[in-house]
């Protein structure tokens, strides 16, 4: 019962991240506030010191159970995966710009396809950091603090730029999907579970997904963001990460 209020509290407060991030009005306008930078700056920082490292570790698995199969020109599956995460989103987000400026700039009238795959896709991902809560729950209480905080504030970059693209859509509809999909992937962790191969799969993709999401904001220059922002938050919570 320890375990299940372990994930549960966490879960609680990753899906109002998502309720409530939209009425944060200082975090919007040009520069980039200081504390979406930071933020990113953070989740950047858990997946290169605690994500890769555990990726490391999952990858004999994954090779092991590849070469039985004789897929003996992978030799690097895991990181395969990650890169899949990365060039997925990737993909999404140059969707939704094209379309956005095929919409003449506003949200609103993005094609409703465009939303649909946009949202859907982030409610996979939302599911699937659903679900990997419970593999943390399974560990100790530092692994969900960390995995919880980094992914709290990836969930702030995410919404804005979720929001910045889809506006009423996002704003209506959008976010209550990935609400649902956060609850609903933590709930199939509860009765679901996957062999240590599969989840190692798993990390490799939200990994992929995390830096590409953080960086995508970050980037352009029209965002004007805060690169010493971004820099402290991952300054320090890597220290957070390699101290504790």
């Amino acid at each position: 019962m320890q375990n299940f209020f372990l994930s549960l509290l966490p879960l609680l407060g990753l899906m109002l991240v998502h309720m409530f991030a939209g009425k944060l009005k200082f975090l919007e306008g040009i520069p980039r506030s200081i504390w979406l930078s930071g933020a990113g700056g953070v989740s950047v920082a858990y997946v290169f010191l605690h994500l890769f490292p555990e990726l490391q570790e999952g990858q004999g698995q994954v090779q092991e159970a590849a070469h039985s199969q004789g897929l003996f020109f992978l030799k690097h599956h895991v990181y395969l995966t990650a890169l899949a995460g990365l060039v997925v989103f990737y993909g999404l987000e140059r969707m939704a710009i094209r379309s956005r400026r095929g919409g003449k700039g506003t949200g609103n009238a993005t094609p409703p396809s465009v939303f649909w795959i946009h949202v859907l896709s982030f409610g996979l991902y939302n599911a699937l950091i659903g679900y990997l809560l419970h593999k943390r729950e399974e560990q100790d209480w530092q692994e969900v603090f960390f995995y919880f905080s980094a992914m709290a504030l990836h969930f702030l970059v995410n919404d804005f730029g979720l929001r910045e693209h889809y506006k009423d859509r996002y704003r209506y509809a959008g976010r209550w999907i990935l609400v649902l999909a956060l609850a609903l992937g933590w709930a199939v962790g509860q009765v679901v579970e996957v062999t240590e191969l599969v989840t190692a799969l798993l990390l490799a993709f939200l990994a992929g997904g995390v830096v590409l999401n953080v960086l995508k904001e970050e980037l352009p220059e029209e965002r004007e963001s805060r690169f010493s922002a971004f820099l402290i938050g991952a300054t320090t919570y890597s220290l957070l990460l390699l101290l504790l």
